[in-house]
């Protein structure tokens, strides 16, 4: 875990929340998930502040509101999930301009909407002010079994490696005047794929071979030790205990 990573959801930045350890950021937006997920959805007015304290966080780490908005196209599936839910969910129903909607269906997608919004959102939030590389060194701060945090470090690392192999491929093909235009040219297609499975098996045995004649024995060196301290750690659970609260008001009143 020695090199950089880059991804598409970072944001390169200088604020207070990037400079948080990546530990402390891990259990705050897991923290805030349960919190937000423990909360009844008849207190629609609790997932209002849930979104404010979001919003509070994304202006502290200098996200724009665009930025955060493209990235919660993910959830687009889910949308459309709980938009049936009114017409599919059995019990009883209730007139909204003159379509017959079931009423725990209406509840049912607003719980979808709301928390599955909110902890996306969250998650944008982490990814758009942490790098790959401090996360996986949050994990293992967080004392993640070593050998996910490891199978986690490979995929991301060899995941451009198979996605730039792929690319050299495509071009390969397109040098030589293939153009995929139907059923016919499946077969190309899957061999292409078969052939791109053997070269990242080896590639991985070669890896492997390399690592362990460098005395690699089942545990990635620890490079950077990733420390907090209590104002560090008070800073990143200001958003779970804000939340906390909120939750407790909307179980009390």
């Amino acid at each position: 875990m020695g090199a950089g990573h880059a991804h598409k959801l970072y944001r390169h930045g200088h604020s207070p929340v990037h400079g948080l350890p990546p530990h402390t950021k891990l259990a705050a937006v897991f923290a805030f998930v349960v919190v937000v997920v423990s909360t009844p959805r008849e207190a629609m007015w609790a997932f209002g502040l849930y979104a404010v304290l979001l919003g509070a966080v994304a202006y502290a780490a200098r996200v724009p509101a665009g930025f955060l908005l493209r990235r919660l196209l993910i959830e687009v599936p889910f949308v459309a999930f709980a938009v049936l839910m009114p017409f599919v969910a059995e019990g009883e129903r209730v007139e909204v301009l003159g379509l017959s909607l079931s009423v725990n269906g209406l509840w049912g997608a607003w719980n979808v909407l709301a928390k599955g919004t909110l902890g996306v959102a969250a998650s944008v939030l982490l990814a758009a002010t942490t790098e790959l590389r401090e996360l996986l060194l949050g994990l293992q701060r967080l004392k993640l079994p070593p050998l996910l945090v490891q199978i986690a470090s490979f995929m991301i690392r060899y995941g451009d490696v198979i996605t730039d192999e792929m690319r050299r491929m495509r071009i390969a093909r397109e040098s030589r005047g293939f153009e995929a235009k139907g059923v016919k040219h499946w077969g190309v297609l899957a061999q292409s794929a078969g052939a791109l499975f053997i070269r990242s098996y080896e590639r991985g045995e070669r890896v492997h071979l390399a690592m362990v004649s460098r005395g690699y024995a089942g545990t990635m060196p620890v490079i950077d030790e990733v420390t907090a301290s209590r104002a560090q750690w008070s800073y990143a659970l200001a958003l779970p205990c804000a939340a906390l609260l909120v939750c407790l008001l909307g179980w009390t009143l």
